[in-house]
Formats: C-alpha cells, structure tokens, sequence
C-alpha cells in the first residue's frame, strides 16, 4: 500500500467525521501540532502511523469521546489525563472555578468533593497557590488519576482523600466546598449519546437527578466555617429546585449563575453564621 501523505488523509478522514476532530487525532499520533499539518501537508506518514490513525478514527466515528481517545483534556488551560475512570471536563464546569475564585481570601480552605480528574481543584490551585485545597473522591481509580494531573502539573500543595461526598471529612471546616456531582436524571434520554463512556456513577444521581445534590446541601454545612460557601454545578432545568434545597436548609445569599451559552448552570449558598 502506498503510503498517505498528511493531505491525503485529511481529505478521505473529513467524509467520516468534522475536520478539527480529524486534525486532533491525527496530531496526536504524529506528536504534531495543527500549524504542522498546515505547513507540511506533503509529509507522508508511516505505515504504523497510518494503522494507528485509522484504529483511532474508527473509535471516533462509532461515537468515543476524542478526550479518552487522546487521555486528554484541557481544562482552565490545564492539560489534565482522562480515563474511563473519570468524567470529562466541560468547558462550563470554569464558572464553578470562576465564582469559586471571587469568594476565596488567602489561605483560605477549599474542598473539592468528587473531584473525578482533579479540574476543579487543580484549577484553583493553580490560581491560588496560597489557598489550600482538599480533592476528594470515593473513587480510588479516579483519585490516582487526579493526584497524577497534580503530580505533572507540579500543583503539590493539593491534598487527596478517599470520601463518599463528606462522609470521611471528619472535623474539617472549610471556607468553600465546591462541588459537580451527578445531576443527570436515571431516564434522560441524553445518557444514549457520547456520555455513554463516561462513568454511569458520575453522572446519574436518580429518578429526577438531584438525589446528590440534596445530599451535598443537607450535608455539606457541617464542614463549612460560618459564613462558609457551598458551590454547585447543576442540570439546565434545575435552578429553581436547587435554590429551594438551599433555602430549606437555610442558606443565605442563595444566587444562580449562567453559563456562557446563557444556561442556569452554577447556584451558591452561605451558610449563616449562627449554624454550628
């Protein structure tokens, strides 16, 4: 067989899926960036290479997240490891960060429960250094590979720990607790697409998907120091229930934020300074 070269392949590889998803993969085999297939379109590759392209471009087209295909995924400019073991990052979960930020004074505490790759801990970190951070899963396989991103990252002052949302915190009070737990309802007809790889547990949290975020808002207030935030990520229909939670358990300065794309993504709550 003759070899392909760099043009070749694009133009045959952009009938079977969008060109930027081609040009990602076949960066990632060649070690290249995308300037590179700009500027030598002529180059041939080798016949592992070609091999190793058309695996990579079959696993794209039967539906696989590009992020598990490469094992990564950038995230507030971070390059975090991905697995199966974790979900992946989205580019609305940086609200979380952002208005994790706003709220943050030095040295302040911040735990991350569920943190699945380490993005949103790993991004405050790495904005924070003077902050710490606690990362927790129940996840042990998710756990190692968020401690691997803080490892590579050289974000050393995160500390990891082994806990079903707060049941191993002990007597940790925080300033901040930051959360992206499951929302997703058990029937939502959304779990039929690319989401299928990613871990179900991470994802579905009951029959209306809110069943962890009560948890987390009933839960969470006890490790917080008064006048402590717990911040959410939640469901684009969820707003209003999610405030209500917070206001049953009776947080103040309850508001919800929106995403980029305009969608209620993100509520926050205080917890009053008279709850001990």
């Amino acid at each position: 067989m003759t070899k392909p070269s760099i043009h070749t392949l694009l133009s045959k590889a952009v009938k079977k899926l969008p060109r930027l998803e081609v040009e990602i993969l076949l960066c990632h085999i060649l070690g290249v960036t995308r300037t590179y297939l700009l500027a030598w379109p002529e180059k041939f590759l080798t016949a592992k290479q070609y091999s190793q392209f058309q695996t990579l471009l079959a696993r794209r087209v039967e539906g696989e997240p590009i992020a598990y295909i490469t094992g990564y995924k950038e995230f507030w400019s971070l390059d975090l490891q991905v697995t199966e073991n974790t979900l992946i990052p989205r580019p609305e979960t940086e609200l979380l960060v952002e208005q994790a930020l706003a709220r943050l004074s030095p040295g302040a505490l911040v735990i991350d429960l569920g943190t699945g790759s380490g993005a949103i801990a790993l991004a405050i970190a790495h904005e924070r250094s003077q902050c710490r951070v606690l990362a927790t899963d129940k996840s042990i396989a998710a756990l190692n590979v968020a401690r691997a991103n803080a490892q590579r990252l050289g974000l050393h002052r995160v500390q990891f720990l082994i806990s079903d949302w707060c049941s191993d915190l002990g007597d940790i009070k925080a300033e901040l607790i930051v959360s992206n737990p499951p929302y997703v309802a058990i029937a939502d007809p959304h779990l039929k697409g690319e989401v299928r790889y990613e871990p179900h547990n991470a994802l579905v949290a009951g029959k209306d998907g809110l069943a962890d975020i009560r948890r987390l808002i009933a839960f969470s207030q006890s490790y917080l120091v008064p006048q402590g935030w717990l911040l959410l990520e939640h469901g684009y229909d969820q707003a209003e229930a999610v405030r209500v939670l917070f206001k049953q358990h009776t947080y103040e300065s309850i508001t919800t934020y929106q995403d980029l794309a305009g969608i209620p993504r993100v509520t926050v709550g205080q917890k009053t300074s008279s709850f001990l």
